[in-house]
């Protein structure tokens, strides 16, 4: 059984299938602690701001894009805890992953930069070869 689960969100829509699936999980085991990993990437951010919106816009949007991943975990009654980390997607969470004792590691198979994905590889992709935890990829 798991008990301690890391699941890493973006606001896709894989990932917030990875955030019911870790919930699902976490309700089997009423023990289970659940680290939910949310990454602000800065040159993401900097673009966001510069081309699309200002900062209070868009802290208002990455607030609305954890809405379906904590609704996840509250209609099964799990406990969670948000970690916000700065940084590049895949080298932050393989960091964290690595530096904590989790027994699984629950990532979307695609998230929300698709054109980062085709270039530099995917971050599902960068987790899995990188974590020493088991990792589970969620479509």
């Amino acid at each position: 059984m798991y008990n301690r689960i890391l699941v890493a969100v973006d606001g896709s829509d894989n990932s917030r299938r990875a955030a019911e699936h870790a919930a699902y999980l976490a309700s089997l085991n009423h023990g289970a602690v659940v680290k939910v990993l949310y990454i602000l990437d800065y040159d993401r951010t900097r673009s966001d701001v510069l081309y699309n919106a200002g900062s209070d816009d868009l802290h208002i949007d990455r607030k609305k894009q954890l809405i379906p991943v904590e609704e996840a975990f509250d209609q099964r009654s799990v406990t969670y805890e948000l970690v916000i980390k700065h940084g590049e997607p895949g080298p932050t969470i393989v960091t964290f992953a690595n530096s904590n004792d989790f027994d699984l590691v629950i990532v979307g198979s695609r998230g929300l930069n698709a054109f980062q994905e085709m270039v530099l590889g995917s971050v599902s992709h960068k987790v899995a070869k990188r974590v020493t935890a088991p990792v589970l990829i969620v479509k």
